[in-house]
C-alpha cells in the first residue's frame, strides 16, 4: 500500500527583498512563509485560512512551483517540485492545476472557451489528436454545468458564476489530482458562491480531486473542506478537523475569525 502523501510541504519559508535604505546598504528582506509544515492525501480537501498579508497565497504559487521558496520543500506524489528539470516540472503541472479568484481577469477576452479550456492540454499534452481535444472539453464543460454550445462563445457572453465554471474546467481539463483553488468564489455574489461551493463539493466526489482552498473566509471553507490550517503572519497557529477547529478553535487568531464568519448553508 501506497502511503506516500499527495502534497508534502516541509519547511516552506519565503523572503522578498525590500527596497534597500541607500545605494550601498545590503537589501532587507521581508519573510513572508515561516517554515511551513502541511500534508495532503489522495481526494483530501484542506483550506488554508487567513487574513489578507498572512502569507496564502505566497503558499499557494509555492504549491503551484510559480515561486520558488528560500527554504524547504514540496513534493507532489513523492516528487520534489524544486529538484525537477524543466521538462520534468512541466509534465507535473498536469497533475496540479489552479482555479484563480477573478473570474473575469482570469480568461482571455479574446478567446473562445474551447480554446481557453484546451489551452492546458495544448501547453501540456501537445500530442493529444484535436478530435480528443474537443472530446475532452465537451466532456469537461458538462461536468461543470454548461452545454457543449458554449465551447464557441467569448466570456463575455458569461455571467461571473459561468465564468468561474469556465476556468473550473480548464483547471480540471488534464485530469489533476490536485486542485489549487485560491479565493474562488469571493468575488461573485453570495446566492453563486453557493452554486460554485456546491459544484466544487460533486467534482471532488465524482473524480476524486484533491482541493487545496485558499480563503479568508471561514463561513465558506466548512462548506468545502474536510481539513483546516489557520495562517497568520505565515506562520500555521491551529489546524485540524474543520468542525473541530470551528466548534473549538483553540488560538485566540482562530477565535477572532469565527466570531466574525458568516454563516453559510450546507446543502440538504
Amino acid at each position: 500500500m501506497n502511503d506516500t502523501p499527495l502534497l508534502q510541504v516541509s519547511g516552506l519559508v519565503r523572503e522578498y527583498a525590500l527596497p534597500r535604505p541607500h545605494p550601498f546598504a545590503a537589501a532587507p528582506r521581508l519573510r513572508v512563509l515561516h517554515g511551513i509544515d502541511l500534508a495532503m492525501a489522495k481526494g483530501d480537501s484542506l483550506a488554508i485560512v487567513g487574513e489578507s498579508g498572512s502569507g496564502k497565497s505566497t503558499l499557494a504559487r509555492s504549491v503551484l512551483a510559480l515561486e520558488r521558496p528560500d527554504a524547504g520543500s514540496v513534493r507532489l506524489d513523492g516528487m520534489d517540485l524544486f529538484a525537477l528539470s524543466r521538462r520534468e516540472l512541466r509534465a507535473a503541472r498536469r497533475h496540479v492545476q489552479a482555479v484563480f479568484q477573478d473570474p473575469y481577469g482570469s480568461l482571455d477576452p479574446r478567446q473562445t472557451v474551447f480554446r481557453i479550456v484546451a489551452e492546458p492540454i495544448a501547453a501540456l499534452e501537445p500530442r493529444t489528436a484535436r478530435g480528443e481535444r474537443r472530446d475532452r472539453v465537451a466532456a469537461i464543460l458538462q461536468a461543470v454545468g454548461l452545454p457543449a454550445a458554449a465551447a464557441e462563445k467569448y466570456p463575455h457572453e458569461f455571467s461571473g458564476g459561468q465564468r468561474q465554471r469556465i476556468a473550473i474546467a480548464r483547471a480540471l481539463v488534464t485530469r489533476p489530482a490536485l486542485v489549487v483553488a485560491d479565493e474562488p468564489v469571493s468575488a461573485l455574489d453570495v446566492s453563486v458562491q453557493a452554486q460554485v461551493l456546491n459544484l466544487m463539493l460533486d467534482l471532488r466526489e465524482k473524480l476524486g480531486l484533491a482541493w487545496l482552498f485558499i480563503s479568508h473566509d471561514l463561513g465558506v471553507v466548512r462548506v468545502v473542506t474536510e481539513r483546516v490550517a489557520v495562517l497568520q503572519h505565515g506562520r500555521i497557529v491551529e489546524q485540524g478537523r474543520t468542525a473541530d477547529v470551528l466548534a473549538a478553535p483553540q488560538h485566540p487568531y482562530t477565535q477572532a475569525l469565527v466570531a466574525a464568519m458568516p454563516r453559510v448553508r450546507r446543502r440538504g
